[in-house]
């Protein structure tokens, strides 16, 4: 058993300590949130990660994981003090689009001052290239007499909605560090998983982890261009990113067009790595693009309900197509399905684009209402979606739950106003929707 300090109990730190709590180790999690700890303690889990509550219960009540707001505690314990301190606290995106890390800044001083044994510091946070380098010098600088530590970087590959499965039975293991030793004891920690192992030194595993979301945000991106040019020549893209993906060179994971990537992830890292690129002198063209890209594919579905909602009208007849007086009911509020996550949420920027040209919103998401109601203006949030589809001038599918999957369809077309779908995620036939009597787009799905 070994004595693990977490340090960030949002969407990384949570899976990864109620994880390595489950394989047998002690784990105390730290985070300056008091009411998200007090939460914690009595069950109430922060976030919405499919299994995630379960896993977190088990290990409370075996006694291996424990919640606290107190660093002395979980570094010094004197029952069982730390062996190895994670970071895993948010890097939001900065003003230029560098990631800001005042927090992981915040971690490195607070551990500084605070610890009293050598310690294993592992960054688990995304953090440009460099910043082991960096935290290194903060807690050497900041300690008030030299205690012996070093620093592993441990990039993340969880994705929301399936961190559980992902820590559990990962790719791969990357670790960075200057002190290979230091680099083999967490290894250890991960050797219940029989994941291949890659240890390598700060630098590169801090760029393995921006080259690969990278890498996933422009096959995203691709396939999108790619559906543009299917709706002109008049090909399904679905078709054609199945037939891509059976070769293997390409794989079919991350060719689904549709509203592009959203999410704490993608669009902060692909923007943090072509602002290294700049600070570098370098020209990161296929990157820019990307973003671009990724801009228009939410722009793209707006435009779609426009044309629809403003052709159907005979009364815009001579008019400008705007959607002034226009009720536009939006399915899916999270940036993906499973996850109650809306940071840089694709539905919610079509929302302000749709309430920018003048349309009502209503909106309804099976998990995310509670983050919707803090989030979103003058949006009226429906129980469920035939609810929200009652005077509807038109639905857009924002978001790919397999409850809406399998709605009524026949139900939810007589409570609209005027039976207009744009699938922003390519759930459904075109041509059963049409035989149902919908006016229907998806995204890149052949029409010309």
């Amino acid at each position: 058993m070994k004595n693990i300090v977490v340090i960030g109990v949002g969407y990384v730190g949570l899976p990864m300590a109620a994880g390595f709590a489950d394989f047998g180790n002690r784990v105390m999690c730290v985070d300056v949130n008091e009411d998200r700890i007090a939460g914690l303690k009595n069950g109430i889990m922060p976030i919405y990660e499919p299994g995630l509550e379960e896993l977190t219960r088990r290990n409370v009540a075996a006694g291996r994981l424990i919640f606290t707001t107190s660093y002395e505690d979980a570094l010094n314990g004197k029952d069982a003090p730390a062996e190895y301190v994670f970071i895993a606290v948010g890097t939001p995106e900065g003003v230029d689009g560098e990631a800001d890390l005042r927090y992981v800044r915040a971690v490195a001083e607070t551990i500084a001052v605070t610890m009293d044994h050598p310690l294993i510091i592992i960054n688990k946070s995304t953090v440009p290239v460099g910043t082991g380098d960096w935290v290194s010098d903060i807690v050497r600088s900041k300690q008030p007499k030299p205690i012996p530590f070093s620093v592993v970087s441990n990039p993340e590959f969880l994705r929301e909605g399936a961190a559980v499965t992902d820590f559990m039975y990962p790719d791969r293991v990357v670790l960075g560090s200057l002190d290979e030793n230091a680099a083999q004891k967490v290894a250890q920690l991960y050797l219940p998983l029989r994941a291949p192992l890659i240890i390598t030194d700060l630098r590169t595993a801090e760029m393995i982890k921006y080259a690969s979301n990278a890498f996933l945000a422009t096959k995203i991106s691709f396939i999108n261009e790619i559906a543009n040019i299917c709706e002109a020549l008049g090909a399904d893209v679905k078709e054609v990113a199945a037939g891509m993906g059976y070769d293997k060179r390409i794989g079919r994971a991350f060719l689904d067009a549709g509203l592009g990537y959203g999410g704490s992830c993608f669009p902060k890292d692909v923007k943090a790595l072509s602002h290294m690129a700049n600070i570098q002198g370098k020209h990161p063209q296929l990157l820019e693009a990307v973003m671009q890209i990724n801009a228009d594919a939410r722009r793209s579905i707006v435009s779609k309900v426009r044309d629809l909602v403003c052709a159907n009208d005979k009364r815009t007849s001579g008019r400008l197509n705007r959607l002034e007086g226009k009720v536009i009911g939006v399915l899916g509020l999270a940036f993906k399905a499973n996850t109650d996550d809306m940071r840089e949420s694709q539905p919610v920027d079509i929302i302000r684009m749709l309430q920018a040209d003048g349309a009502t919103i209503k909106a309804y998401d099976p998990v995310a209402m509670e983050n919707a109601g803090r989030l979103l203006k003058n949006v009226t949030l429906c129980e469920d979606s035939y609810e929200l589809a009652d005077g509807c001038d038109a639905i857009v599918i924002g978001t790919e739950w397999n409850e809406f999957k399998n709605l009524d369809l026949v139900k939810l077309k007589k409570a609209m106003r005027h039976p207009i779908i744009v699938d922003g995620r390519n759930l459904y036939d075109p041509t059963k929707m049409r035989e149902l009597g919908f006016t229907y787009r998806g995204v890149g799905r052949g029409y010309v």
